[in-house]
């Protein structure tokens, strides 16, 4: 069977809703299927959720919050108009219009965005209707308990032929509505998929898959037909976005591949995410390219050098002990440098410098800032020595200093630190290299 998650541009309105339902049509086995809210249909228009989120900010600041709250209504009731749904939204609005006013969380009030988009679908599929908050549970931590959400939607689904699970929420033990974070409703969708042990994940959107670099940057970039999740990982460290980074895990454990589709063209066959790599045969030896900036680069220096590690290895657990998440690259004994976004490193700064001065070593220690982070993809690359000089390469041809070239033991990806102002340079110059 098939778990399909649709986006909320995928259900932003009537005729959305038509494409998904003939989507739906093509293949028996798509039988959970995980709804986002509505999305923008247009480009100055607002996403339901960002309005329901307005709505509790309104309530809380004491302003009267239902002229937003009509314009949702509208949103859901013009949809269900079109579609000549059964289902009577009123009574659903009432509640939800009281609950507000009686102080609902800003996750209740978010979550209704997919609660009433599920109703919507379910009553237009003809599939059972399943709220989330029954059956994915937060810990008190504020977690996901996965095993308890695993059992739990696992005796759901054998109970139930077809269902409609929405998307983005869950409750705590207390039973009131917690969210994932935003475009959380991929983490239910992969959720969904491991408890039904599906064959397949897919994932529909606006878009046919990953491309192998940001179009904002790289005219035209080449479409990613595979990619392993370790792969897409190491790709969103770097800013790359279509699937959220959470959803991974529950799928990825259960070898579960990931199919991104696009809504809009669905005879595309999109991305496919998968735990195994495979041979690539079109276009090289990567799957992808991405880039990121607001980073620093820390080095730090013994003052009198010697044959003892004892410095590198402290510093190292010191930034560990911070919580950091830095790129290491490997220098010496006697120095260090570590990559890392400049925001967790200002928060960290002053615990990171006291751990290094308690090691008792003389050292010196500066931060370069205003960096990009650039990372080349793919397993590909272990098949490529010339990886390294083939970067540095085009970068200097284009008068691009490099601050920092580090490719891992595993050979997964290669970093490139490169001045934050000449990162799209750096991007459209290393693409074009390997694209050859």
């Amino acid at each position: 069977m098939i778990v399909a998650k649709f986006g909320g541009s995928s259900l932003a309105d009537a005729a959305q809703f038509e494409k998904v339902r003939n989507i739906i049509g093509l293949d028996s086995r798509r039988t959970v299927i995980v709804p986002s809210a509505p999305g923008r249909r247009f480009d100055e228009d607002d996403k339901v959720t960002d309005l329901l989120y307005r709505c509790h900010a309104e309530q809380a600041a004491g302003e009267s919050f239902e002229a937003t709250f009509a314009r949702i209504g509208k949103r859901y009731t013009e949809i269900a108009k079109a579609l000549g749904l059964s289902i009577d939204l009123i009574p659903y609005l009432d509640e939800i219009v009281a609950n507000i006013k009686a102080g609902a969380s800003a996750d209740y009030c978010a979550s209704r965005g997919e609660y009433l988009n599920g109703l919507l679908l379910a009553d237009y599929l003809g599939y059972d209707f399943l709220d989330a908050a029954d059956v994915i549970f937060f810990d008190a931590n504020g977690s996901l308990d996965a095993e308890k959400t695993n059992t739990m939607l696992a005796k759901q689904f054998a109970a139930h032929e077809h269902v409609v699970l929405p998307g983005f929420y869950g409750s705590t033990p207390e039973g009131t509505v917690r969210v994932f974070s935003r475009g959380g409703s991929d983490i239910t969708g992969a959720i969904a998929a491991r408890a039904a042990h599906a064959e397949l994940y897919e994932n529909w959107t606006d878009v046919s898959g990953f491309l192998m670099a940001d179009p904002r940057i790289v005219p035209n970039p080449r479409p990613i037909s595979h990619i392993t999740y370790h792969e897409m990982h190491e790709l969103s460290r770097a800013g790359a976005t279509v699937l959220h980074e959470d959803s991974e895990h529950p799928v990825s454990r259960a070898g579960i591949p990931t199919n991104i589709r696009n809504t809009n063209c669905p005879e595309h066959p999109g991305t496919m995410i998968t735990c195994t790599a495979v041979q690539r045969e079109d276009f090289a030896i990567f799957a992808g390219i991405a880039g990121k900036k607001g980073f620093s680069l820390l080095v730090a220096e013994k003052e009198l050098p010697d044959r003892s590690e004892t410095f590198a290895q402290g510093v190292l657990q010191a930034a560990k002990n911070c919580g950091l998440n830095f790129q290491y690259l490997p220098s010496g004994i006697n120095n260090i440098c570590l990559m890392a976004e400049t925001r967790q490193l200002d928060a960290v700064r002053t615990q990171l410098v006291k751990e290094i001065e308690q090691l008792g070593i003389l050292h010196s220690l500066t931060i370069e800032r205003q960096l990009a982070g650039i990372v080349l993809v793919g397993y590909g690359i272990i098949h490529n020595r010339a990886t390294l000089t083939r970067i540095y390469t085009a970068l200097r041809q284009q008068d691009i200093p490099v601050v920092m070239l580090n490719q891992g033991s595993g050979e997964l990806s290669t970093w490139v630190g490169v001045e934050d102002t000449r990162m799209e340079e750096a991007i459209r110059a290393i693409y074009a290299e390997f694209a050859r």
